[in-house]
């Protein structure tokens, strides 16, 4: 992906955000995460919704940067009617990819955009942040139901 590419999919998802929105009175169906960054504004709550192993919806609300705002709604765009077995493995390579290890790149979809996000060390926590709240969710999850 070229750099152009990459800076019009993080802009457009910064700017038009996938599942931002304010919270609905009824989350009962929704375990909450908060994802922080303790470093600057980065401060996320994260909703997800799953049922029968399946990630039925996601949204957030909060501040963020670019680069965590885009994150998120590519990440919600990406794994929303994924399995939590899909949804790891996405997390899984889209950590391996951000961490310089090798990853599946057929898999991530537009957040290959953070394919060298590596190079900004200080960015990279940004993109990584929402893969943090929702990875601790679906752990949990797979704890509670098997």
């Amino acid at each position: 992906m070229d750099e152009e590419t990459r800076r019009e999919i993080i802009m457009s998802n910064y700017m038009q955000p996938v599942g931002k929105k304010d919270t609905p009175k009824d989350t009962s169906n929704y375990k909450m995460v908060n994802s922080k960054n303790d470093s600057c504004i980065d401060n996320l709550d994260i909703y997800v919704d799953i049922k029968d192993g399946v990630i039925k919806d996601i949204f957030f609300n909060g501040e963020a940067c670019a680069i965590s705002t885009s994150s998120t709604s590519i990440m919600i765009n990406e794994l929303i009617g994924k399995t939590t077995k899909e949804a790891i493995n996405y997390i899984n390579n889209f950590e391996s990819m951000i961490n310089e290890k090798e990853y599946n790149k057929e898999i991530l979809g537009e957040s290959l955009a953070y394919e060298e996000i590596y190079k900004q060390g200080n960015r990279k926590h940004c993109a990584h942040l929402p893969y943090i709240g929702l990875k601790k969710v679906i752990e949990e999850y797979e704890e509670t139901n098997n």
